[in-house]
């Protein structure tokens, strides 16, 4: 949200606020990248730009580590806030974090490159300096902004009436060092009135363990006689900090302490020695408090991998600064560990986000990823293999998705032994064997084929129960070897003495009838022939006998072996393929004869819905064609249906 006010001087006349998430960034580019040494200055005015009259109250953060608080005493009052440190990456985050005390906001947001050699030498690289004030000592009439100052650092005018203000309109260098103090700064300064007396500054701190950093300005700007000098020491909280010293005639000197000044209260104090005949003389001060970066980004690989995720899939959530920071306000979907440092992502939860296209490849380089959610979104391809890299993922959610092929076998080992939570859309995802150790079937069996496989075992059971009684004898065990897949041809001398002229009929379909046959090793085998009087023709006839390497439910139910499981199984093969049929095939397809007859089983008890000789395809889903005539076998047919 933007807000504007004509009245008000630029930058301040427009904000803009985050109404919606908990972090929002700004991402900052160094011309010189990583290791490079910035300032940045943030500047806010609320001035009632929302009609609440409510001042707001946020953090405000620098990359993953707090920077400030940001609040208001009034309406109309500007809060600044500036802060010096090192990039650690080539990017920097802003982030302005909502505590629920009002809408972040900001009016202007300045970055500036410094000079690597100046105030970074004296804290390094793992912290910051946050700027407690940049005064111009004397009677100064600028602020020192750009292009007065290289660097556009803002300097205030402060006099003590206890001081005396000197200036120069010579001109100073101020080249001789990086710190580039404007020439408008450096040529005003102040002495005490009392020469005997010391030039003191103060300031004061909340926390008795904060750390401070004094950069002190000098450069003579009164020409000396030849018995006058001016030497001092300096001193803070009465201890030596440096001394004595003697400012340079219209040369800039910079002076700051080596070793961070701690405590809440604090004195620098300038002092005359004993063979000076002037009084100290200072020309401008800033006083920084040091802010440790005591927090650390998320692994690069993580972060890396997670931002390619958001540009691959165009993700619309505020996924904004650094993955996992700061501390609690990871992105929306990612849960981070921070009990390592760097902090890793260890579960992304991206249901439900319009994900489409494959499952993107830079997620395998979460190698810390314990959950995955990717269900409910419109991925399509196969589950690739990269995910059985994912060593510590223990939960695997791909519903509702257009994946096709078969589930990586790793994952699905993992998963049969109980160590992955897998969850997928249909068994024949999860190749031969179930996608869970012991796992109840998921509820989504849509009613489309739930009543096909409560069918299915219906039948199946009346089936077996029917053999017994005809039979009177139990099952004779089932021979696993004798369905193994040979694709061989027969000429059809071969066939009539297979099946011993054709003698033994044990069943008719729509192509004609089907005849028993023993081969010479003792196999069993069933003999389709076409019947010159079937209204399909060869070409159907080729196809349906390509299917004939599967084995009959009705064959493999003589196995005494036969789990619940595994029957359970079977059905639910059969049900889903009529799921298939329904829905997956454009335009649908209606089976008309499904039995157990037409069931197959491949040498793996895989299930395969055979036998579309009486199938039905519906041009759309309003098909309004009238059939009158029915089709199926009796006994097997819907009785709402006949």
């Amino acid at each position: 949200m933007y807000a504007n006010n004509p009245n008000l001087p630029y930058p301040l006349s427009d904000l803009r606020s985050f109404p919606q998430g908990n972090k929002n960034c700004y991402v900052l580019k160094p011309d010189k990248g990583n290791g490079s040494l910035n300032l940045i200055r943030a500047t806010f005015l609320y001035g009632n730009y929302d009609g609440e009259n409510k001042l707001p109250e946020f953090d405000l953060y620098l990359g993953v580590n707090f920077w400030s608080t940001v609040r208001f005493e009034n309406a109309s009052d500007i809060v600044t806030k500036e802060i010096i440190g090192f990039a650690e990456s080539n990017t920097v985050d802003i982030c302005l974090i909502n505590k629920g005390l009002g809408t972040p906001f900001i009016s202007a947001l300045e970055f500036r490159p410094l000079n690597s050699s100046t105030y970074g030498t004296e804290f390094g690289t793992s912290a910051s300096l946050v700027l407690i004030e940049r005064l111009d000592i004397g009677q100064g009439n600028g602020t020192g902004r750009y292009g007065d100052d290289v660097y556009d650092r803002i300097w205030s005018r402060h006099i003590s009436p206890s001081w005396d203000p000197v200036s120069t309109s010579s001109s100073i260098t101020t080249y001789e060092n990086g710190y580039r103090v404007p020439l408008e700064v450096i040529r005003t300064a102040a002495t005490p009135q009392n020469a005997s007396e010391p030039l003191n500054l103060y300031w004061n701190a909340t926390d008795m363990n904060a750390q401070f950093y004094v950069f002190m300005y000098f450069a003579e700007v009164e020409k000396l006689g030849k018995n006058q000098s001016r030497k001092f020491n300096i001193s803070w909280n009465g201890s030596p900090l440096f001394g004595p010293f003697t400012p340079r005639y219209l040369q800039v000197d910079v002076i700051s302490n080596s070793r961070a000044l701690v405590g809440k209260d604090h004195e620098i104090s300038l002092h005359k020695t004993e063979d000076s005949s002037l009084p100290p003389i200072l020309n401008a001060v800033e006083v920084f408090q040091v802010m440790q970066l005591v927090e650390s980004p998320t692994y690069g690989e993580d972060a890396d991998a997670i931002t390619n995720v958001k540009t691959t899939y165009q993700i619309k959530k505020i996924w904004a600064g650094d993955p996992c920071g700061p501390r609690n306000f990871s992105w929306e979907g990612l849960e981070c560990n921070y009990s390592i440092s760097p902090p890793r992502i260890i579960s992304l939860n991206l249901s439900s986000s319009n994900l489409s296209g494959i499952i993107a490849a830079s997620i395998a380089n979460l190698s810390s990823l314990e959950s995955l959610d990717l269900s409910n979104n419109n991925l399509t391809g196969p589950v690739p293999q990269f995910l059985e890299e994912l060593k510590s993922l223990t939960l695997l959610n791909l519903k509702g998705n257009q994946l096709s092929g078969s589930v990586p076998n790793a994952l699905r080992e993992r998963s049969e032994a109980g160590l992955l939570e897998l969850s997928v859309d249909t068994e024949n995802l999860c190749g031969s064997g179930s996608c869970k150790k012991k796992k109840k079937i998921d509820a989504p069996i849509v009613a489309s084929f739930v009543s096909a496989l409560v069918v299915v075992i219906v039948l199946m059971l009346v089936w077996k129960l029917r053999r017994k009684r005809e039979s009177g004898t139990e099952a004779e065990p089932f021979n696993k070897t004798a369905i193994a897949s040979k694709k061989w041809q027969f000429t059809h001398e071969e066939v009539l003495d297979i099946t011993k002229n054709l003698q033994t009929s044990i069943g008719k379909g729509g192509f004609g009838t089907v005849y028993h046959g023993c081969m010479k090793d003792g196999t069993q085998v069933a003999v389709k022939v076409l019947s010159a009087s079937s209204t399909q023709g060869p070409r159907e006839f080729q196809t349906e006998v390509c299917q004939l390497e599967f084995l009959g439910v009705q064959d493999a139910e003589r196995s005494s072996r036969m789990t619940w499981e595994m029957r359970l199984r079977i059905a639910i093969d059969a049900a889903q393929g009529l799921e298939y049929l329904h829905h997956g095939c454009k335009p649908p397809i209606v089976h008309r004869d499904v039995k157990t007859a037409n069931i197959l089983l491949s040498e793996n008890l895989e299930a395969k819905i055979a036998d579309f000789g009486l199938s039905k395809v519906f041009a759309s889903d309003i098909e309004t064609q009238v059939v009158s005539t029915v089709m199926g076998t009796v006994g097997y047919l819907d009785p709402e249906y006949v």
